[in-house]
């Protein structure tokens, strides 16, 4: 597997087996919900952005919500993809950081939230 093939999955429906069809609608309902958290991601930020341009550090707090609305989307297609796979060929579902990478994200997030209602605060 090449290393565009590891970050951006090639389509895996053209291998292996079609699972039962409950678990690819369930596998795509995830990938959906996914999908939904990086658009709230990027509306989030981009009402920071737009709405705290006098805050102190409210520009970075936006720019946090899109690098992690971009990162989730990303990883969303990739995580769909893998599991696809996975369930055509009928071998274990992959892991995937993408839980832990939003549970660190939005901890981050938190945290300059945090400090900007002290700074301004202030």
């Amino acid at each position: 597997m090449t290393l565009r093939d590891r970050v951006l999955p090639p389509d895996p429906r053209g291998v292996g087996d079609e699972p039962d069809y409950r678990f690819t609608l369930a596998n795509e309902r995830t990938f959906l919900a996914w999908i939904r958290t990086a658009l709230a991601l990027a509306a989030g930020g981009l009402a920071a952005v737009g709405l705290l341009d006098q805050v102190v550090l409210g520009e970075t707090l936006g720019i946090l919500l899109l690098a992690l609305s971009f990162l989730t989307a990303a990883s969303a297609y990739r995580r769909w993809a893998l599991n696809e796979r996975a369930m055509r060929l009928g071998e274990p579902l992959p892991t995937s950081r993408l839980p832990m990478m939003m549970a660190v994200g939005t901890a981050v997030v938190a945290v300059v939230a945090a400090v900007i209602l002290v700074v301004d605060g202030a």
